[in-house]
Parts: C-alpha cells; structure tokens; sequence
C-alpha cells in the first residue's frame, strides 16, 4: 500500500512545477510576437512564465541564455551559424545542434518559415531608376545607406554583403531599425535592410530587391532552450516542439501586420494564433474602452513603480557614497583630484556601452544580467559626480576665518565638519542630489533596453512599432516625474536648509 502511494505522489508531482521560466524576445516585434507565443503556451502547460520583452540584440540575449537568466528565445539559423556559433561550415540542423550542445543549448526544429536579410528602397525610387537587384545599386554611388546597428556588425551583413556585390557606396551609417524605416520613408535614406516577414514593406510601400548572387544565408525561425529544461520541465519543451512547421511564411507575416498596422496587441496576436492553430486556449477579444482605460492605468501604474525603483535605489546608494567622497577630496586635495578625475571618466561613458560593460560584474555577484540590476548599477555610477563635485565645492569654499573661529572654539574636526561645514555646505549637496534625481529619470528609461521596466520599455515599444502615441505614452509621464522630483527638492530645501542660509541664497 505505502508503495502504492509513493508511485502516486510520484506520479501526481510528475512535470507539474513549482518550476519558473523566462521567455525572451529581441527588440523586434516578430520576436516580441513569437516570445508571446512561447509564454502563453508554458501557461497553458501550467508553468508560471514571465517574458522579458526587447532585450536588445543577438548577443545580449545569448549571454543571458548561457547565464540562466532566461530559459528560450526565438533566433534564426542564419544569426545562430553566422553571430553565434561563429562556423559558417554549419549546414545542417544537426551540426547545429551538436554545436549548442556543447553551450548545453538545444534547438527545436525550425517553426515553418524563413525571416531572410533582404535589402529595400522606396517603391516609387525604385521604380524611377529602374532598380530590382541588389546588383543594380552598383550603378548609383551616390546613394545614402542606413542599417540596423546589428547588420552594420554582422559578417554577412554590410561588410560581406559590399564586398560580394562590389557596392561603391561610402555613405553608409548604423542606427536603430525602426529609425531606419522613417529616414528612408522621409527620403534622408536611399535604402536600408530589411527582414522578409517585416510589416514595415507593406506599411512604407517598399521594394524588395531580389538577391541575385544568392548572398544572404538561411533565416529560418527556431527557438533556442536550456538543455537542463528537458529535465526541469520536460512538458514546456514538449510544448515547444508542437510549434514545428506550425508557423508559416504568410501566417507571420499576418501576425506582424496585425500588431503593427492594425494596433493588434502582441498577446492578442499569439492568443489567436495558438487558438486557431493548435487548438491551446481562446481568442482575446477586442478590449472594450473602459478595458482599454484600466489597461492603460494599470500600465503606467506598473512602469512607474519600475521606474521609481530604478531612481530611488540607485540615488540612496550615490548618496550613500558620493557625500562621503565629496568630503574627502576636500580634505585631501591629493587623493581628492584622483575621486573627481575616476568620477568623470565614469560620466562619459555612453549609457549603453555602460550597461553592456556592468552586466560581468553584475553576474560576478550572483545578480541577474537581464532585468534591474544592470541598470541601477549604471545609475549609480552616473549618479556620483554631480553629488561629489557639490559636495567637495561646499566644504572647499567655506572661508578660511570660519575654519579658524571654530578651532578656537574648541570644536574637533568632526565637530567642525558635523556642526559648521556640513550645514555650510548643505545648499550644494542637495543641488548636487537634486540635479542628479533629475537626470536620473531621464537615464532610467535606458532600463527598457535590457529588460528592467519602467518608461523605457513603452519608448522601445513605440520605436519599434513607430508609433508616436506609445512613445509619448513613456516620454511624458518620465518629463512629469521629473518635474515632480524637481519640485520635492525644492520643497525638502525649505525643511533641510537652515534659513539664514536660505535667505542669503535669496540675497
């Protein structure tokens, strides 16, 4: 009987988890779609999965697969042969997978359809000049080029793609995707890169232009999973595999339109594909106003508390470190010019190149690559100069008669610095701490690039489906903060600042 029991609570735990995963997407909405995809059919299977949307590019969340921190995301064979694995010689899905085994990485097969590189001009350019190969660019020098960054850097992007067709242009630059697609729509670009499955050829009435030399290698749709999932949840990944041959070239295509040219959400989009494709739960219906409303409330309600976290921890932590600091240059000139040099070195370190650099030390200590971390890290390292410099300046500054009056006194150094220089002093740190919470929530939103919340993840999204109305839905609730954090300061000067000192800043 007790063997019994046993093999029924065996039975019983089975695959059913307490196991939590983490679906990733890259900064795209056919990844974005296809992670819905992913984590509404985990739910169904009865895992709890949260999706961290837009990560950024191909290396960012390949370094968070291989870290744990994500469990899958959907990649293409070509950027998994030519960006990752690095081994053009991979032809076949089997040295592929043999490949990402040793990464302890598995494959599935490929979901049905192929999101190849392709290259695209305005239809009415292209139809002027007479240009449908990508080998009759040759003949316009001239001709402005603007490419996803990741094309720019890939070898069968840009470097390879000029060097097979011999393309002569020089004016060619690297900038954001969705970017690209409105300076070639606003005739600053003559021609850009483009993915096959893209809503945007049929939003900005593109040309395609036909790979005649057959350059650009095989883009066809995968997902990319921990090996050790087939252990914790062998159900998800069974449930991965359903989605083989499921998904085909013109179904994607629809899916893309349907969130970009018809404001279809990305979770509505995957619930109705699941539904009418295998069968796995219902279709979202058409949000009522008032559930658009609540939804929107319940959005903005959400990225602000992400937002806040970013500023709130990283500015205690700059405060934490920064007046400390500030006092010591003061005190030791020598050491002092060291502390402000490294503090300004830090500060110009462009924000994203400042993150990707944090995610090494963020994952030395145990913290997750993907998500908060990297991105309060960042704060609170630009965070510490304008703290620093105000606060050395106040203590600098205070006469030198002071200074002597207070050692006749009696008073110690510490009683010196706590009861006369600080005070002294106090107008300019809090200047220094209030200008840096203001550009705090400015810098913030550099979070939505590797998943950490808050009002940058509603600017991505509106970049990346070109649509001003969700931008604006980031940019100006970060501007109120702003200015809400702003006039807090001011207010807490009133209660932290004695009034003589405020009164002579008035004078």
């Amino acid at each position: 009987m007790t063997s019994v029991c046993l093999l029924l609570m065996i039975a019983g735990a089975g695959d059913q988890p307490a196991v939590k995963l983490n679906v990733a997407s890259k900064a795209f909405t056919e990844s974005v779609i296809l992670g819905e995809i992913v984590r509404e059919l985990g739910e169904h299977e009865g895992y709890e999965v949260k999706h961290r949307q837009q990560l950024g590019g191909t290396g960012l969340v390949w370094k968070a697969l291989l870290a744990g921190d994500i469990d899958v995301y959907p990649d293409y064979i070509g950027t998994i042969t030519q960006m990752i694995l690095k081994d053009e010689t991979l032809r076949d899905e089997q040295a592929i997978r043999a490949a990402l085994a040793k990464h302890r990485v598995g494959m599935t097969a490929t979901l049905g359809f192929d999101n190849s590189y392709a290259i695209g001009m305005k239809e009415e350019v292209a139809e002027r000049l007479a240009i449908r190969r990508i080998s009759d660019l040759r003949s316009h020098p001239e001709f402005k080029f603007g490419f996803s960054n990741e094309f720019v850097d890939r070898a069968e992007g840009w470097p390879g793609l000029s060097r097979r067709y011999q393309l002569p242009q020089t004016k060619v630059r690297g900038l954001d995707h969705s970017l690209a697609y409105l300076a070639l729509d606003g005739g600053d670009l003559d021609a850009t890169d483009l993915n096959t499955t893209d809503a945007q050829i049929k939003m900005y009435g593109l040309r395609v232009l036909e790979d005649d030399l057959k350059h650009f290698p095989n883009y066809s749709a995968v997902l990319l999973y921990r090996l050790d999932l087939e252990q914790r949840a062998p159900s998800f990944v069974a449930a991965l595999k359903r989605l083989e041959g499921h998904i085909t070239q013109d179904t994607m295509l629809a899916l893309n339109e349907q969130v970009e040219l018809e404001d279809v959400s990305e979770d509505r989009a995957a619930a109705g594909f699941l539904a009418r494709e295998l069968s796995v739960g219902e279709v979202i219906p058409e949000p009522s106003q008032s559930e658009r409303t609540a939804a929107l409330i319940e959005r903005l309600t959400r990225h602000t508390l992400e937002h806040l976290l970013l500023v709130v921890v990283s500015l205690s932590a700059a405060i934490f470190v920064s007046v400390p600091l500030g006092v010591i240059a003061a005190k030791r000139p020598t050491l002092g010019h060291g502390i402000l040099s490294a503090a300004e070195i830090i500060q110009t370190v462009p924000g994203l190149a400042l993150l990707i650099l944090l995610m090494s030390p963020v994952r030395w200590l145990g913290l997750s690559v993907v998500g908060p971390a990297p991105a309060i890290a960042a704060l609170f390292l630009y965070s510490l100069l304008p703290i620093i410099r105000n606060t050395y300046t106040g203590i600098h500054d205070i006469p030198h008669s002071m200074r002597e009056s207070a050692t006749a006194l009696g008073l110690t150094r510490w009683a010196q610095l706590r009861q006369i220089e600080l005070p002294l002093a106090s107008r300019l740190i809090l200047a220094g701490i209030k200008t840096t919470a203001v550009i705090n929530v400015g810098y913030a939103t550099l979070g939505g690039l590797i998943g950490a919340g808050g009002y940058g993840e509603l600017i991505m999204q509106g970049l990346r489906k070109s649509s001003e109305a969700k931008m604006l839905e980031g940019a100006i609730p970060a501007a109120v903060l702003a200015l809400i954090v702003k006039w807090l300061f001011e207010f807490s000067e009133r209660l932290l600042i004695y009034k003589g000192l405020r009164l002579k800043s008035a004078g």
